[in-house]
């Protein structure tokens, strides 16, 4: 059974992005110094066979100045006609489907974990009950308004707690197991 983890940062009020997608908050120096964590990102990512990931964080990742999943396949959830930028042939592929149809799809493929990305993605993933595990980075910082992490889900989602771990700059990180009912 294929896990799906999510790895990501949020404000401390639960915005992943400043409501224009701007995630150069995440990017200050005070925030750079992620020792301590536990998974650190180079430990997490070296686990996951492909990404998923909606649209617009795909838009976002394009912006930056290197391609940051060299080493994986990512999966890029939409249902608009895009093409696979030039040096990203066989990295990217798109696709569209209710969550469950992902899956089923990308096991067959023989992926053993997926990282979900993407507020709408990880939405939508956790509200069909795949979600396995949720590592949380919480940023000292409080943005007031933005794109947030979890909006209203169908029903209550129970989480047990793993781990909490504090880096040097004030970065709080917790891991948790999603309970299947």
């Amino acid at each position: 059974m294929t896990k799906c983890s999510v790895y990501i940062a949020t404000s401390l009020d639960g915005f992943i992005a400043r409501p224009d997608g701007d995630i150069e908050w995440l990017h200050r120096p005070e925030y750079s110094e992620s020792e301590g964590l536990d998974p650190s990102y180079e430990t997490f990512i070296s686990t996951v066979d492909a990404l998923v990931m909606g649209r617009h964080s795909f838009e976002k990742v394009l912006s930056f100045s290197d391609w940051p999943y060299k080493q994986h396949l990512v999966i890029v959830l939409t249902t608009k006609n895009l093409e696979i930028p030039e040096g990203l042939e066989g990295k990217v592929r798109f696709e569209q489907g209710h969550p469950d149809e992902i899956l089923k799809r990308l096991e067959s493929e023989g992926m053993q974990h997926l990282y979900i990305d993407g507020g709408i993605t990880i939405q939508g993933f956790l509200k069909s009950g795949l979600i396995d595990e949720l590592v949380i980075a919480y940023i000292p910082i409080l943005l007031g308004e933005g794109i947030p992490l979890f909006t209203t889900l169908d029903a209550e989602q129970r989480l047990d707690h793993v781990d909490t771990t504090v880096a040097k700059s004030g970065i709080v990180q917790s891991v948790y197991k999603v309970v299947k009912t």
